[in-house]
């Protein structure tokens, strides 16, 4: 990967880590904090989107309004999947587990429908990531918490499912389809505010009482959400998807550190281990 690939990708990944942190601290947010972070950062892009329909050579083609609501849709499904996960499971099970089953899913998938054969260093990968996400999954301190930790792991796995299904679904819009990758994102985030819309106006105390104690979590994550998705996006250009993926996972120990450091969650050293493992068959993936 070349450098400038990289660096939008490390970068990305802090930030990534950084919005994920902020959306663990709403506690019962589900679809009206998706809806309202979501909604943030299609008022955040539609400067930016304008401005690019405006200069950009490319013409627009019906198929970016189809790509961009493809994406949506699984976009929308990540982000009620993955915040009902933080609802109840803790940071460093749900976010590891979720950033290590999407590379996962990709071997996988390659091997059983495609029959490609990713060789001994990327199956060792594989195992490597097995071997973490069952570290992390383990029994800690409190047993009490046990089932707080199964459903950590089962919503984690979700969301690594979607994650890998809008991960290729970008790659190929953003490559094979050349949609811009700012026309692409700001289009994709109208439609998702667009989508959860009805179901967030029959509850509007519920969006109030959102705002009113979650108000900087949603600025939070509505702008650096859009910001480090669309440097993966711009990465994506410069690098094959199947490198700019696992690089961005480093986000995975980025997380088990301030679930540790700041959030003081049981079994946090532990966890963090296992983060390490997953993170280290990533790698090991990527240099197949």
């Amino acid at each position: 990967m070349n450098a400038q690939a990289l660096s939008l990708v490390l970068v990305a990944a802090l930030l990534h880590a950084a919005w994920n942190f902020a959306a663990k601290r709403v506690r019962h947010g589900g679809a009206t904090f998706v809806w309202a972070y979501y909604t943030v950062a299609a008022i955040f892009l539609l400067p930016a989107l304008v401005i690019t329909l405006l200069v950009t050579d490319a013409r627009p083609h019906w198929n970016w309004l189809l790509a961009a609501a493809v994406t949506a849709v699984l976009h929308v499904s990540y982000g009620i999947v993955l915040q009902r996960g933080y609802d109840v499971g803790d940071l460093s099970v749900v976010y590891p587990v979720a950033r290590g089953t999407g590379p996962l899913l990709s071997v996988l998938f390659a091997v059983l429908l495609l029959h490609e054969r990713p060789g001994p260093i990327g199956l060792a990968g594989a195992a490597l990531i097995v071997t973490g996400v069952l570290t992390i999954s383990s029994g800690g301190p409190r047993r009490a918490k046990g089932s707080a930790v199964r459903a950590g792991v089962t919503y984690g796995v979700a969301t690594g499912a979607l994650i890998a299904a809008y991960t290729l679904w970008d790659a190929y819009s953003v490559t094979t389809l050349a949609v811009p990758p700012v026309i692409y994102f700001a289009g994709g985030s109208l439609l998702q505010s667009a989508m959860l819309t009805p179901k967030v106006l029959r509850g509007k105390d519920q969006l109030r009482l959102l705002w009113k104690e979650n108000w900087r979590e949603v600025l939070i994550v509505g702008a650096l959400s859009p910001v480090a998705y669309l440097m993966v996006l711009f990465a994506m250009r410069l690098a094959p998807v199947s490198l700019v993926a696992p690089a961005r996972e480093v986000s995975i120990v980025l997380s088990g550190l301030a679930a540790w450091l700041v959030l003081g969650e049981a079994g946090a050293q532990r966890r963090l281990v296992g983060s390490a493992v997953v993170l280290a068959g990533i790698v090991a993936i990527a240099l197949a």
